[in-house]
């Protein structure tokens, strides 16, 4: 771990891809949330419009006085290769210096881990792009969750997030854009931690900002949490009540 902090520390990476499949029918599948992760991080800092390049899209920020690239490969998944590799060597940059979000079946639901080199695990995008590129370059692992079996695993990441899951996937893209500039410095730690405190404050008020609408509109609802922390017989006499 250390000896992988380290590393990422000594270059400044400059090349973000996002993994998708072009078209609005895939815009909102699971699979595409790489598309909609370098989305939100261009709209926070208002990069430039999406041009076509490099067999996808391409967009670009300044950051501290910083050219950062971002691209949307068009190729559709299996392909993402050759776009990548086409920025790569248009821009002269090397593996370590490109950061590759994509879609992660291992993981819980918007749960995040980060990882240089290793292996595919099976996923077609960063296959291909380990067969341009190689494996030593950096990824942002964005969970999904799993289907529970092998044979529901095609159609699950093809089809939609959930329509009671879009506001905390929308807390999650909102909070990878504030942290992005600690990952640009390979500050993964710091950038994952930001994160996890802006996901967990905005969803607490979240919650707390329903719980007051409920009551305004006559509806109290009572919070999970502090339903839990009360006795059997309490909640046994409210429920009669």
């Amino acid at each position: 771990m250390l000896m992988e902090i380290s590393y990422l520390q000594s270059c400044t990476m400059k090349l973000f891809v996002g993994l998708g499949n072009p078209g609005e029918n895939y815009s909102k599948n699971r699979h595409n949330i790489g598309f909609m992760i370098v989305d939100a991080i261009v709209n926070h800092y208002g990069g430039s419009a999406w041009k076509k390049k490099f067999q996808g899209l391409a967009s670009e920020i300044i950051l501290d006085k910083e050219k950062i690239i971002f691209l949307k490969p068009s190729t559709f998944m299996n392909l993402s290769g050759q776009a990548v590799s086409e920025a790569s060597r248009f821009y002269k940059i090397q593996p370590s210096e490109i950061c590759v979000f994509h879609d992660e079946l291992d993981l819980p639901f918007l749960k995040l881990k980060t990882k240089i080199g290793g292996g595919h695990a099976g996923h077609n995008g960063l296959r291909s792009i380990q067969q341009h590129l190689g494996p030593d370059y950096f990824r942002v692992r964005v969970g999904i969750g799993h289907p529970g079996e092998k044979s529901q695993v095609a159609s699950y990441v093809l089809n939609n997030f959930p329509k009671n899951s879009e506001a905390d996937l929308s807390i999650l893209l909102q909070s990878v854009s504030e942290g992005f500039p600690e990952l640009i410095k390979g500050k993964q730690e710091n950038f994952l931690n930001i994160i996890n405190r802006n996901r967990h404050s905005k969803i607490k008020l979240s919650d707390t900002k329903k719980v007051a609408t409920n009551h305004a509109s006559g509806n109290p609802v009572l919070d999970k949490n502090v339903d839990k922390k009360k006795s059997a017989l309490e909640r046994l006499i409210e429920k009669f009540r």
